[in-house]
């Protein structure tokens, strides 16, 4: 017997086995008055209200219907009310000027608008049949439609889009990331098994649910009946507050938030919330190892680092500490933990002869929305082409190297930005870094470094000498700025190309 795989399951079982259990708590803090706290029955009631709206508005399956917001409870209803009846969700990242929401909505050819209030703005710049603002004056009510059952999804298709999710555009034009249901519902599954997700844990919001659609967490909490803790601001002393406060057990993050949650405990009053509790689940960037060993030392809290983009929905390998490593000092489990991972479950991954990784699994994308030759560059051979540089090492682990468009070639030499970073940002000085290359007559490329430090007078010559000291000559950096703060996207990803491009221009 054949049943398709669809992302409304996840939903009707947290209905039908914790109907009664809180399933939400809404941000308090927002200009829209929020939800409050939510049984499963009242989100799931919610989803079918939303797609009995969509119904009425003549919205037909496979209809594209995006949603510019920030974290909230409505965003999170809405990737069961839209893609659970079949519609595709087009979560849009609401730090994205009016231009670049236009595009993608153009693009998607969503015939549905949704925005926060805090976006709403952007409403006036978008030509879409209808545009809707949640949770202001009649928002919610064109939202969901109460006390009308919506129109069956009639063939449930788990080959079906059940999301299009726009790339960070850390690079040129964002391309639409196509996800079916077999995709996200996978995905959501394997990531639970591997961060042993149960209906006894309390999630926190810190990644924006937009962003590959919160990795999947958004699916999987809800299907073992976890509890959703909603998260609009990343503020490194509220996360403490509501781990204290909800009693938070797992958490995703960029290593941007690690680094504010850090700097939030050294001025906390009383014990870490979530000693010996809280997993934290590290995606976006490798972090530097002084920071894993500083998130299991001084938080007290396990991590666990993921390797992932939105074309992977986004897992691929995964990195948590295990029985072998359990007598090893805190620097050493850090320095094993730093390296992306082992695949996960039903993921294959090898490198090409170039060291780029590829990747095959369920989870890959169908493709790119309306680039068909994109799509067949992306997937040549059978293997998604990730972009990322990297090698799998004698224990099997798969460490990523840098980007291919970020190896820095100097001299002849190839040198990883990303080896460097953790050089300098092991210095007690250094907050955050970037490494580029920038054009040069004698190397080719020189390695610069751009670093925020902090208020100690750290100089040049310093982090230059010290860098010395644990790489070779080549790696280090030819030339340090110090600059008050690095451009990044909404998921704490640096954003290089805004920093390499006033050195390349002409």
């Amino acid at each position: 017997m054949f049943y398709p795989l669809t992302v409304r399951d996840f939903l009707d079982r947290a209905e039908q086995v914790y109907p009664d259990r809180v399933a939400v708590v809404d941000e308090p803090d927002q200009p829209a008055p929020g939800l409050g706290s939510l049984t499963y029955r009242d989100m799931a009631a919610l989803a079918r209200a939303q797609a009995a709206r969509l119904d009425r508005l003549g919205v037909p399956v496979g209809g594209r219907v995006a949603i510019v917001s920030q974290n909230s409870a409505r965003l999170l209803t809405s990737f069961f009310g839209v893609s659970g009846w079949g519609r595709v969700l087009v979560p849009v990242n609401f730090r994205l000027t009016p231009p670049e929401i236009d595009y993608i909505v153009r693009h998607s050819g969503a015939s549905v608008v949704y925005a926060d209030p805090a976006c709403a703005g952007v409403l006036d710049t978008l030509h879409v049949k209808h545009k809707f603002v949640l949770g202001g004056g009649t928002g919610d009510e064109e939202l969901y439609l109460h006390d009308t059952a919506p129109e069956p999804w009639t063939a449930p298709d788990e080959g079906a889009t059940a999301s299009i999710n726009y790339t960070s555009g850390t690079t040129a034009r964002p391309k639409g990331v196509q996800l079916t249901h077999r995709n996200l519902w996978l995905n959501a599954t394997v990531f639970g098994l591997h961060t042993t997700i149960s209906d006894r844990d309390v999630y926190l919001h810190t990644l924006p649910m937009f962003h590959a659609n919160g990795w999947g967490m958004p699916f999987g909490v809800t299907g073992v009946g976890g509890r959703h803790i909603v998260l609009r601001q990343i503020d490194g002393a509220e996360i403490l507050r509501r781990v204290r406060d909800h009693g938070v057990t797992l958490m995703c993050a960029a290593p941007a938030v690690l680094n504010a949650v850090l700097d939030a405990a050294a001025d906390w009053d009383g014990g870490i919330p979530g000693r010996d509790r809280v997993r934290i689940v590290c995606a976006g960037a490798p972090p530097p190892t002084r920071t894993i060993e500083r998130v299991m030392g001084e938080l007290g809290w396990e991590f666990i680092q993921i390797y992932g983009l939105t074309e992977t929905s986004p897992l691929v390998t995964v990195n948590r500490s295990r029985a072998e490593w359990d007598d090893l000092s805190g620097s050493e489990r850090a320095r094993k933990l730093g390296r992306a991972g082992v695949p996960a479950l039903g993921v294959r991954v090898t490198t090409d002869a170039e060291g780029e990784v590829l990747t095959a699994s369920n989870h890959n994308l169908d493709g790119y929305w309306e680039q068909p030759e994109e799509t067949a560059e992306a997937q040549e051979g059978g293997w998604f082409h990730t972009g990322d540089g990297g090698h799998v090492d004698d224990e099997g682990y798969l460490v990523i190297s840098d980007r291919k468009k970020d190896v820095i070639i100097s001299g002849g030499e190839n040198v990883s930005s990303i080896e460097v970073e953790d050089v300098i940002t092991s210095h007690p000085a250094v907050r955050e870094v970037a490494v580029i290359g920038i054009p040069d007559e004698k190397w080719g490329e020189l390695v610069t470094a751009l670093v925020v430090a902090d208020a100690s007078g750290l100089t040049a010559e310093e982090l230059t000498a010290h860098c010395r000291s644990r790489l070779a000559g080549f790696k280090c950096p030819k030339r340090v700025d110090f600059v008050e703060s690095l451009p990044r996207t909404a998921t704490g990803k640096l954003q290089k190309f805004k920093l390499r491009e006033p050195f390349w221009n002409g």
